[in-house]
């Protein structure tokens, strides 16, 4: 029998997407506060997020990545389809202690790609799976709750399955990319030790843990769904 606890959702519906989400805003909250406080401290090499970039990636001998500047505000991201790294208008055009880190992690991106790193690759191969997954999901979802169809909870399961695969292939993909970048930095003395290194882990950290939250908050979904299909 299926127990319609507010159109359905269920009553571990506080565990498993209650406290993803609240993990989730949190780490949020974590990544703008300290991209907002190291945005303010310059770095001392003075190089912009920009000029960092094309620095690891000449020193990296890649010169086939190309450093474009978007309007999406922490929408910093590294495509391997076209080969750009795509850098936030406050990161491209800011010579602070969080837009060298930032600049360097995508940049790490890069570096992965041109190296193979099995990870990426991996993460690039089920990208056109997760996407479907994505766009399916609301649909299933929907159908699976307000119309109790057993079928299409076991799709969302399915589909959620593929977004925790993804999650869980990413987690190594981002904290290699930020082991990179924080040594990188420091070897080609763009930031200084102290304040500046301080300040670029502070960053880089605080970014992994959205990682980590997504990785939990597929996990939770999948968990719910779980849970309301075997009580009906």
């Amino acid at each position: 029998m299926f127990y319609p606890y507010g159109f359905g959702l269920g009553s571990g519906w506080l565990l498993y997407i209650g406290v993803p989400l609240i993990i989730g805003i949190w780490a949020q909250i974590r990544v703008t506060s300290a991209f907002h406080k190291w945005g303010e401290v310059r770095a001392s090499s003075n190089i912009t997020g920009a000029e960092c970039a094309r620095e690891i990636l000449q020193a990296a001998q890649i010169p086939d990545v190309e450093v474009v500047e978007t309007n999406d505000f922490l929408g910093d991201h590294y495509d391997p389809r076209d080969k750009k790294l795509h850098l936030s208008s406050s990161v491209y055009n800011t010579p602070s202690v969080a837009a060298l880190g930032i600049a360097a992690h995508e940049t790490g991106h890069a570096i992965q790609h041109a190296k193979a790193y099995a990870p990426l690759k991996a993460r690039m191969a089920i990208v056109p799976v997760t996407m479907v997954a994505s766009q399916m999901l609301p649909f299933v979802i929907l159908g699976g709750l307000f119309f109790h169809i057993t079928g299409l909870i076991t799709i969302g399961i399915y589909c959620y399955l593929v977004l925790l695969i993804f999650q869980l292939i990413t987690l190594p993909v981002e904290f290699d990319a930020s082991r990179r970048a924080k040594i990188i930095l420091q070897q080609m003395g763009i930031v200084q030790p102290g304040e500046e290194v301080v300040g670029v882990n502070k960053v880089l950290n605080a970014a992994a843990l959205t990682y980590v939250a997504a990785f939990i908050a597929a996990l939770g979904n999948l968990l719910w769904l779980m849970s309301i299909r075997d009580r009906r």
